[in-house]
């Protein structure tokens, strides 16, 4: 079993699928997840795929996306 850590780089994580959002713009300035064999998310930014992978929970990746969807982050946008 590969032993999976928080920052690892993420060329590591073996036999992973990495997925980025429909929304991702032509540069590249996106991040991409991937779910691991022990249930857990990775996250890497699209722009460094063999930088470090962030790794998270499920409970902890849908507390973020259902804050972004309830509107916790916009401040954080451009503009804002």
């Amino acid at each position: 079993m590969q032993h999976v850590s928080n920052g690892m780089p993420a060329t590591e994580l073996e036999g992973v699928a990495w997925r980025k959002s429909r929304r991702s713009n032509p540069s590249g300035n996106c991040v991409e997840l991937a779910e691991l064999p022990d249930g857990s998310i990775a996250v890497r930014n699209s722009r460094h795929p063999g930088g470090p992978a962030l790794i998270y929970t499920r409970a902890e990746i849908a507390a973020f996306v259902h804050g972004a969807r309830d509107g916790d982050f916009d401040a954080f946008l451009a503009g804002r």
